[in-house]
């Protein structure tokens, strides 16, 4: 796989590397990008093969909420029946091994998991990546991953687990943080399993009966602000894990996305300022997007497929970020001015920024400038 294939005519400065389950994990953690979540019990197999979403990187075939229960069975089928399909697929040579997504699936509970994973073979688990734990909490995080590290022993395979926080004991601020330290001690004991960590925005705008409307982020919700801030200042704490945002919920397919003449500013500058882009809900997309790298985050959920292309092109680095990383990196200590002319870099400070930014620009790209993100989206699919 590799980032931003519908536009293969674009000109990256740094071109984004390939990547597969079995790429590093150290370089993986940052690959993921948008991560598309599906209904389990859909037949997704013919657009995979076919190659049908290009953009399309990160799948989450979901037994939980995308799923009503009568169906659970019925999603457990076809998932194994899709898995069997892409692996026979690559060894068939009717598809490219390249072009396989990152698989993921979210499970319901542990009874649902373990029984979803008793009917797992080798096969199947070639093209699986790993396993999302919906509300995981310092309770049932253990055995989730204590049931998963079992499945990697037994068909000596990898598979990943990626803890969803988003459960009320941490919405609550009584208890947040002694839920957070004890999910972070989990995390600590299974660490080369974690892949990301990710959380759940509406869930926690549901304990508080609150919903962002399409004209604001989830940063100005102050309730699930506080839970995201405190989520990060635990578990991100010198790039221990890479932490992705949360679900944007409104979508409007844009009908076209040919400019006639392309801003001549910066892309942040006309969304901060309000000037349209795309559409309302693309563009407020957009200003959350921007907010979750300002705030550490990287890549996020999406439930539509348009919002893929504009989540993963956000995600590529410009080069004077680039820059500015390797200069940080490749120097001893002290303080030296920026790559352009602009800023300081002190380079024990801003070491752990520099590594995120490195990990980004070889899973995403790096681009010239900000007014390239708009030239790498806008491209109709």
């Amino acid at each position: 796989m590799r980032h931003h294939l519908y536009n293969p005519d674009f000109k990256f400065v740094v071109e984004p590397e390939d990547f597969d389950k079995y790429t590093d994990r150290e370089l993986l953690r940052y690959c993921l990008g948008a991560a598309m979540y599906m209904p389990g019990y859909k037949n997704f197999a013919p657009k995979i093969l076919d190659n049908a979403m290009p953009g399309l990187t990160t799948i989450v075939l979901c037994f939980e909420d995308a799923c009503p229960e009568e169906k659970v069975p019925e999603a457990m089928e076809n998932v194994h029946g899709l898995l069997d399909t892409v692996t026979d697929a690559v060894d068939n040579g009717t598809m490219n091994a390249q072009k396989v997504p990152l698989i993921f699936v979210r499970i319901r509970n542990l009874a649902q998991f373990k029984a979803f994973g008793e009917k797992l073979t080798k096969n199947q688990v070639r093209s699986l990546c790993g396993v999302n734990f919906p509300k995981f909490n310092a309770e049932n995080g253990y055995e989730y991953f204590a049931y998963l590290q079992d499945l990697n022993e037994r068909f000596g395979e990898i598979l990943y687990g990626m803890p969803i926080i988003e459960d009320p004991e941490v919405a609550y601020k009584e208890s947040r943080m002694r839920e957070l330290i004890g999910i972070k001690k989990i995390l600590d004991k299974y660490h080369n399993l974690v892949l990301q960590v990710r959380v759940g925005g509406t869930d926690f705008s549901s304990v508080f009966g609150v919903r962002r409307g399409v004209d604001y982020s989830i940063y100005d919700i102050m309730t699930v602000r506080e839970c995201l801030s405190d989520i990060v200042n635990v578990c991100g704490r010198d790039n221990d894990y890479v932490i992705s945002g949360p679900v944007w919920e409104y979508f409007r397919a844009p009908k076209q996305l040919m400019f006639e003449e392309l801003p001549k500013h910066g892309l942040e500058d006309y969304l901060m300022k309000r000037l349209p882009i795309v559409n309302n809900e693309i563009d407020g997309l957009l200003r959350e997007v921007i907010l979750d790298k300002a705030n550490g985050f990287v890549g996020r959920t999406v439930i539509h497929p348009t919002h893929v292309k504009f989540v993963n092109a956000l995600m590529a680095v410009t080069k004077e970020e680039y820059d500015d990383a390797c200069q940080i990196l490749g120097t001893g200590g002290g303080v030296v001015k920026g790559s352009g002319g602009n800023k300081m870099n002190e380079i024990k400070p801003h070491t752990n920024w520099a590594k995120k930014v490195i990990g980004r620009a070889r899973a995403f790209g790096v681009i010239e400038n900000e007014s390239a993100y708009i030239k790498l989206f806008a491209v109709n699919e």
